[in-house]
């Protein structure tokens, strides 16, 4: 089966149906800004009738992106670029920018810059990017995005593989890919991407997929068969989701989601607060409700379930919220851009309404660099 893609709402069949004039006439005003695009078989895991379905949520557009408050670069990418579409963030991390298309386009998408006409920011020279990580040999990871890089021909996605296995300190290629939830064929009918995995994936060197489950309704059985194909050829499967407003904001649902994932081998890797990007504020809640959605949902899950932790891709880094009282939120940089603050604890006024980092650095209590911690 080879799934039918689909770029236009008009598209989507019996969509019209569950529609009034005046929410299809909004909808294709949206449409007009932020690009929609979908498959059948995806699309074919959506409930019309229920007009608050997950998966409806997830992909198919709705007025209130219209709201124009956030960013378009909300991490601040573009000061982390060292080549067009390769950046250097952490140390030991490179991100490789190798696709502008995705099987599906997610609604909240905090890199959803990529399907605007804007300049494009994948790479367009490979062999300068690769001289890049050949010389700074503190770069043992190499994470492949986009887009989606399954979204690449198997013959081109190995060529840029097989160009990082030849330089020795790259020790691990991640592949962050929502395929295997929209387009699980794209994995089940390509028998050279099981043997281009194989081959690169070695007991000492290994292919990382950070898959991108968001609900459990997600989890098919085509999925879940395209996972165990993914494993079966030596990657390891991770996942990582961010907390969505009416997709997994229920603790029951969310917890449904890990322990689903950790049942079929996939360990729960990070759990995002929405990025504030243009057109993202109806999915986003607020921090404090995230972190106890998300500790509610590991009360409900075994170890092996709630593995991943509550993380901010902000600009400085990747900042965990690691507890509450009730008057105090915790964190701490769980990687900092910065060495200076590499695994800095701090302490914060609660803020209910806080939606971002920037919303606390106003209400420091507390700030303890790494170097007066006692151990």
């Amino acid at each position: 089966m080879k799934p039918r893609y689909v770029t236009r709402l008009e598209q989507v069949e019996h969509l019209e149906e569950h529609l009034t004039d005046e929410e299809r006439h909004r909808l294709e005003h949206v449409e007009e800004t932020f690009p929609f695009r979908s498959n059948d078989y995806y699309l074919s895991l959506i409930n019309l009738d229920d007009p608050h379905d997950p998966i409806r949520k997830i992909v198919i557009p709705d007025p209130r992106e219209m709201d124009q408050i956030g960013s378009l670069d909300p991490s601040s990418e573009q000061r982390y670029t060292v080549v067009h579409g390769l950046q250097h963030k952490y140390p030991q991390t490179a991100l490789l920018l190798v696709s502008d298309e995705c099987g599906g386009i997610c609604r909240f998408c905090f890199r959803k810059r990529l399907f605007l006409e804007t300049d494009r920011e994948v790479a367009t020279d490979i062999p300068r990017c690769m001289e890049y990580i050949r010389t700074h040999p503190e770069i043992t990871n190499v994470l492949l995005t986009g887009g989606d890089p399954l979204a690449l021909s198997t013959k081109r996605l190995e060529r840029i593989i097989r160009e990082l296995r030849e330089i020795p300190h790259v020790q691990i290629i991640r592949i962050g890919s929502k395929i295997p939830a929209y387009n699980p064929h794209r994995i089940l009918n390509d028998p050279l991407l099981m043997q281009v995995i194989k081959r690169y994936s070695s007991e000492n060197k290994r292919i990382y997929i950070m898959a991108h489950f968001n609900h459990p309704n997600e989890l098919t059985r085509e999925s879940v068969e395209a996972l165990d194909e993914l494993q079966k050829a030596g990657a390891i499967v991770v996942n990582q989701t961010p907390l969505i407003q009416g997709v997994n904001h229920s603790p029951f649902v969310l917890s449904e989601l890990l322990r689903r994932l950790s049942f079929v081998g996939v360990s729960p890797y990070y759990v995002f607060q929405c990025r504030p990007t243009i057109g993202n504020q109806f999915f986003t809640i607020p921090v404090e409700r995230s972190y106890q959605i998300v500790h509610h949902a590991f009360a409900r899950c075994s170890g092996l379930a709630k593995r991943a932790r509550y993380i901010m891709s902000h600009h400085s880094g990747k900042v965990e919220v690691v507890g509450t009282t009730p008057e105090y939120i915790f964190m701490k940089y769980h990687q900092a851009a910065h060495a200076e603050n590499a695994s800095n604890f701090m302490a914060f006024s609660r803020n209910p309404t806080a939606t971002w980092f920037d919303d606390y650095l106003h209400h420091v209590i507390d700030y303890i660099p790494k170097r007066d911690w006692i151990f």
